[in-house]
C-alpha cells in the first residue's frame, strides 16, 4: 500500500465498537445486588406523610413493588408486599380498615406488620391465621416524610436526625419537595439514580451546562470556573469550591454526598451560610428514581423558588427545540442512557470527585459482604443527629488560600 493511500485511511471510527457497559455492582439496586444490599442497610424516604392514606397506593422502592396505606383507626402507616399470601391477588385492590387492609379476593385482613387478623371464609375467622404473615417493612415518620427500612431485621439501625431540621426557629417552615431535576422536571426520573447522585461531586459541569449552554441558570457567580478540592469524610465525599469574586472576596462553596444516597447541595442562588436543605436520591429500580428534598426556611416557597430557568423559562414549559438548545441536568443525565456505560468513561482530573464516590461505594459493598456496617450507620442514640457542613460562605481573599 502506498504512503499516500495510507494517509487517507480514517482512524478512530465507530465501526466495530463494542461498549463495555455499566458498572452494574454500583448502579443496580434490586435484592441481592451488591449495592442494593448496601442500600438495604439504611432507612429511605418512600413518600410524603400525606402520601399514605386509606386508599392503597402503589410504590416501587429498590426494585420491589410495594403497597403504602394508612389504617383508619389510629393512622398507622404501613408498607406491604402487594401479592396476598393467600392466593396472590394484589392488595392494591384491597380495602383499608381500622386495623389493617382487607384483600378483595377472599377478605383476609393484614395488619401494618403483616399479621393475618381475619380469614372470613374460614371456620372461626381462621383458627390458624397467626401462622400466616404478609411480607412487610418497618416504617417511621419524620420531617414530613415516611421512611422505610428494607434490610435484615437484626441489623436495623436508628433513623438519623439532621441538624438543620432540629430546633426549628419560630417563624420558619419545614417543607418537603419531591420534584425532579431540570427546574421542575418530571418527579419520577426515568434513568439510573447513580447518574444523578455522582453529579453532585461534579462542580465543573456548572459553568458549562448551567451557564455557557443554557444562559446562566443560577447566578453570575456560579458561572465562574471554580478551583476545587475533594476529601473523603467518615460518611461520604466532600468538595470545596473556590470562586474568586473580586480582589477582596472569594465564594467558598461546600457540597457533600453522604452514604448511601444523600445529596447536600446548598442553594445555587447563593444563600449564605450552612445549607438549610438536604436531598435523598431514592431508586425505585435500576431505571427510575425520585429526589426527596427537605428544607427549613422563613419563606414557605423557598424550594420552588430555587428552580433554575432556561432563557428565563421553567424547564417544563420548554419546547423540544428549546430542550435541545438549552439543555439542563435532565437532558445531560438522561442522555447518558437508561443506565450509563460507566466502564467506557474517560475520567480526567476534573472527575476526581466522581472517581472517589465510585471507590467509596465499592468499599461499602465489601464492608457489607464482610458482615460490617457501611459508612454512616447509627446505632448509638447519642450520635443520632448528623451534622451538615455544606453551604455557601463569602470569605476574604487572604482567608481563602488564593
Amino acid at each position: 500500500m502506498s504512503e499516500a493511500l495510507e494517509e487517507k485511511i480514517d482512524t478512530g471510527t465507530g465501526y466495530g465498537l463494542k461498549p463495555n457497559g455499566p458498572l452494574r455492582h454500583l448502579a443496580e439496586v434490586g435484592p441481592g445486588t451488591p449495592y442494593g444490599e448496601v442500600l438495604r442497610r439504611y432507612w429511605h424516604p418512600v413518600g410524603r406523610s400525606s402520601d399514605a392514606t386509606s386508599r392503597p397506593r402503589k410504590i416501587k422502592l429498590l426494585g420491589e413493588e410495594l403497597i403504602l396505606f394508612r389504617t383508619r383507626k389510629d393512622g398507622t402507616a404501613a408498607l406491604l408486599h402487594p401479592r396476598c399470601v393467600h392466593r396472590g391477588a394484589s392488595l392494591f385492590y384491597g380495602a383499608v380498615e381500622d386495623d389493617g387492609i382487607r384483600c378483595c379476593y377472599h377478605g383476609w385482613v393484614f395488619s401494618p406488620e403483616g399479621q393475618c387478623l381475619e380469614q372470613p371464609c374460614e371456620p372461626g375467622l381462621g383458627l390458624h391465621r397467626e401462622k400466616v404473615r404478609q411480607p412487610w417493612y418497618p416504617l417511621q415518620e419524620r420531617y414530613g416524610l415516611i421512611w422505610a427500612y428494607m434490610g435484615p431485621p437484626e441489623l436495623k439501625p436508628l433513623l438519623p436526625r439532621y441538624d438543620p431540621f432540629e430546633n426549628i426557629p419560630d417563624g420558619h417552615h419545614l417543607m418537603v419537595n419531591d420534584a425532579g431535576v431540570g427546574g421542575g422536571g418530571p418527579a419520577d426520573l426515568d434513568f439510573n439514580w447513580l447518574q444523578h447522585w455522582e453529579n453532585v461531586m461534579d462542580p465543573f459541569h456548572v459553568p458549562i451546562l448551567h451557564a455557557r449552554f443554557s444562559g446562566e441558570q443560577f447566578t453570575a457567580e456560579m458561572a465562574l470556573m471554580p478551583e476545587v478540592a475533594y476529601e473523603y469524610t467518615s460518611n461520604g465525599v466532600r468538595s470545596t469550591q473556590l470562586r474568586v469574586l473580586d480582589e477582596s472576596r472569594v465564594l467558598r462553596r461546600v457540597t457533600e454526598v453522604m452514604f448511601p444516597n444523600i445529596r447536600v447541595v446548598p442553594s445555587p442562588k447563593l444563600s449564605e451560610g450552612t445549607t438549610n436543605m438536604i436531598g435523598w436520591v431514592v431508586p425505585g429500580d435500576d431505571t427510575n428514581f425520585r429526589i426527596f428534598t427537605v428544607a427549613v426556611s422563613e419563606d414557605p416557597e423557598f424550594l420552588s423558588k430555587l428552580r433554575s430557568t432556561h432563557g428565563g423559562k421553567p424547564w417544563a414549559t420548554l419546547s423540544e427545540d428549546e430542550h435541545q438548545r438549552m439543555p439542563g441536568d435532565y437532558e445531560a443525565q438522561k442522555s447518558q442512557g437508561n443506565v450509563s456505560f460507566h466502564a467506557d468513561d474517560h475520567l480526567s482530573t476534573t472527575d476526581q470527585g466522581v472517581a472517589m464516590i465510585r471507590r467509596m461505594m465499592a468499599k461499602q459493598i465489601r464492608a457489607v459482604e464482610a458482615g460490617s456496617d457501611p459508612a454512616g450507620i447509627i446505632r448509638d442514640a447519642e450520635s443520632e443527629t448528623v451534622s451538615i457542613t455544606g453551604g455557601n460562605f463569602l470569605v476574604p481573599t487572604t482567608s481563602s488560600g488564593t
